[in-house]
């Protein structure tokens, strides 16, 4: 996932005729406005009118009491308008140096204040919170409007709308998009404490989810034994959905795959017993589902307890996810043209409307290839699907190796965090870059301890490192999963290189939204066995590869489809408790599955597409990574007969403009499912 500040755009105000609400909120009167044109106009001449008038309305629109008076207002413009075109070429330059200076030290401060949060470097202080949850960034924006340097920019600079953006985007000059994307860092002004609350309410979120794990050893079965191997740390939902899908290799597997489901579910229910959760000192009998002492000791300076309680976690899960909502309303009022949390996601955020992406996502769910999919999958297991299914690993290369060889393999390649580190360039080698580029991406990539599952965080300034974060257990080598999850966060990572220290305007770092940088995740992580060596050439790889991303692309689309339909029914029911929360998840996770799952996997009323923990800390994310795949395989096709690296690079340097202008320019069309139905169906004739 990327760490990044966006300072939080709105529409082009200007441009909305039939705003009375927004014109009701102004200070700055019509008269002023008009008043401050004219005098424009008389000292910079009527060549100039259209700017004039439209940074005069766009400055007016922000301007507060606090500010000045109308003839503040008024003087403001008459001095900071700037008519000489070589020296608004020089302000736009200056403003991205600086704000590059200013957004990229701040982030070096974000990311030090989390790194107890983050990283498994030893135990949290009660302090540690406390940084965490402090952002530098709350007092930006607010800053930068009582300085007038906002101002300045909102002044001299064209604001355009999402409409406008897709119209005239694809025809703009690079730095035309500077300009545009300048403005919006500008186009909203939200007040410090409303973005320290936002802030505060996601770092719990995190920090919930990324101590969220089961000890797997304590798991006891309906004989009471212990399916799963001592020290076996899972954290939900990740560690627990990629240990059910390593089972597909093991002849027995479905036996630990229903047990793992069935953790899955308790936890979606909130009937976990709140003692299991990150304690290896109880044993939990799933049968019943109660807690006893710890009768085997298989972690280090733990030591069983006989103090136990199987009372269920008192829906702390939704506690979390109820606690983002109201900061995000809080800030709702901030936004006149985007005023829920899923207007900023898909308008401001992805630059794709919600129904759009919705549309994508159906196209994939209810596909024929998606059928066939299933019968084939069906097929290959010699029974009928299960509801765990939607995580079938089976077309993978790796579907054969056992996950015990897999660990040896990588372990013995990498005994600890510094020998990945090192081998970065080598890895980036394999996948197709030259010796040159592959040495500085290396050194531009930090690696760290995870304590959480894993996440790539970008710099924000050329002079700074891109940082990698996976599980790796202290003392102990690399395991397949911890590698597994580092290459797709190697692909974020590169990007994030490419996309700031490659680029010819900082305000332009990055790729149009987080379904972009997924996708280059994607591609790393689909080549994982490829850059270990463990896979011979197969033309048969390739179509198994198609219908992995397919799969994967329905089932994570299906995720998605709740993880909105949920947001969708907090802002109708504002004052919801957590239970009800939990209510309606499990009711909205059960009719998606209804609608669109039930007629692919074969069973009705199933719950398990709510237990994701991205619905839980992270906004609406979810949507992104079947974006990801969607386009993902685009790339994935255009890159045939290419080489990944330079191709990366080009594509990268691209920059954060609108996802139909980046595609067509990376690609060459638009944001599409056709290319990946019409492979997975050529995929199935061969494979079926």
């Amino acid at each position: 996932m990327k760490y990044l500040l966006i300072l939080l755009p709105v529409l082009f105000l200007f441009a909305c005729v039939q705003m009375p609400e927004v014109r009701q909120m102004m200070f700055i009167e019509q008269g002023t406005i008009d008043q401050a044109i004219q005098r424009l106009i008389s000292l910079h001449g009527e060549a100039n009118h259209q700017r004039i008038e439209q940074g005069v309305r766009q400055t007016a629109q922000f301007w507060k009491s606090r500010d000045g008076n109308a003839e503040a207002f008024i003087g403001f413009c008459e001095k900071n308008f700037i008519a000489d075109p070589e020296m608004l070429d020089a302000t736009l330059k200056r403003f991205d140096n600086n704000l590059e200076s200013l957004y990229g030290n701040l982030h070096r401060i974000e990311r030090y204040f989390m790194r107890s949060m983050h990283l498994d470097i030893g135990p949290m202080l009660p302090v540690d919170y406390l940084f965490a949850e402090y952002s530098p960034y709350a007092h930006v924006n607010e800053d930068l409007f009582k300085t007038k340097i906002a101002f300045t920019v909102l002044l001299n600079f064209p604001m355009y709308d999402l409409e406008k953006r897709l119209e005239l985007g694809s025809k703009w000059s690079r730095k035309e998009w500077a300009k545009a994307r300048l403005t919006e860092e500008f186009s909203v002004r939200v007040p410090a404490d409303a973005s320290q609350r936002l802030n505060e309410a996601y770092v719990k979120a995190d920090d919930y989810i990324s101590n969220y794990n089961i000890f797997m050893h304590h798991i006891l079965d309906e004989g009471g034994n212990r399916p799963f191997r001592p020290g076996l740390k899972l954290i939900s939902h990740w560690g627990l959905r990629d240990e059910l899908k390593a089972q597909y290799a093991n002849p027995d597997g479905l036996k630990k795959q229903e047990i793992i489901y069935t953790i899955m579910n308790r936890i979606i229910k909130q009937q976990i017993p709140e003692m299991v959760i990150n304690n290896p000192a109880v044993d939990w009998n799933l049968k019943d589902n109660s807690v006893i002492p710890a009768s085997v000791q298989d972690i280090p300076d733990v030591e069983s307890t006989e103090s136990v309680s199987s009372e269920r976690e008192p829906d702390t899960r939704y506690e979390q996810l109820l606690r983002i909502f109201k900061a995000e309303k809080g800030v709702d009022s901030f936004y006149p043209t985007m005023p829920t949390k899923m207007d900023r996601r898909f308008q401001r955020d992805r630059e794709i409307p919600e129904s759009e992406v919705e549309a994508l996502f159906i196209d994939i769910l209810t596909s024929n290839e998606v059928k066939r999919t299933a019968k084939l999958i069906e097929n290959r297991l010699g029974r009928q699907l299960k509801p765990f299914d939607i995580w079938y690993d089976g077309f993978k290369a790796r579907g054969a190796i056992s996950e015990t060889k897999l660990d040896k393999i990588v372990g013995q390649k990498y005994p600890n965090i510094e020998t990945f580190e090192a081998g970065i360039p080598d890895i980036l080698l394999r996948l197709g870059f030259d010796r040159s580029m592959a040495t500085y991406l290396g050194r531009k990539i930090t690696v760290d301890p995870a304590r959480g599952s894993g996440h790539a965080w970008g710099a924000r300034m050329r002079e700074d490192n891109a940082h990698l974060r996976t599980r790796f257990a202290p003392g102990k080598p690399m395991t397949y999963k911890g590698y597994n999850i580092a290459l797709h966060e190697m692909g974020h990572n590169v990007e994030q290189v490419f996309s700031i220290s490659k680029i010819d305007w900082i305000i332009l770092e990055g790729v149009p939204n987080t379904a972009f940088t997924e996708a280059f995740a994607f591609v790393f992580q689909g080549r994982d066995l490829d850059v270990l060596g463990v896979t011979k050439k197969n033309p048969v790889n390739e179509h198994l590869r198609v219908l992995d991303m397919l799969w994967s692309a329905f089932e994570i689309g299906s995720v998605s489809l709740v993880d909105m339909r949920v947001w969708h029914w907090m802002y109708e029911h504002p004052k919801a408790k957590p239970a009800e929360l939990r209510e309606a998840v499990i009711q909205i996770s059960r009719e998606v599955w209804n609608e669109y799952m039930a007629p692919v996997m074969g069973q009705e009323d199933e719950i398990i597409l709510g237990v994701y923990s991205h619905m839980i800390d992270a906004g609406l994310y979810l949507p992104d990574y079947p974006l990801g795949f969607i386009i993902a395989y685009q790339i994935e096709d255009y890159l045939k007969g290419k080489n990944l690296g330079k191709e990366m690079g080009r594509m990268c340097t691209l920059g954060s403009i609108t996802p139909d202008a980046w595609m067509q320019a990376a690609v060459g069309g638009p944001v599409s499912t056709k290319p990946l139905l019409k492979a997975a169906g050529e995929a199935l004739e061969v494979v079926e």
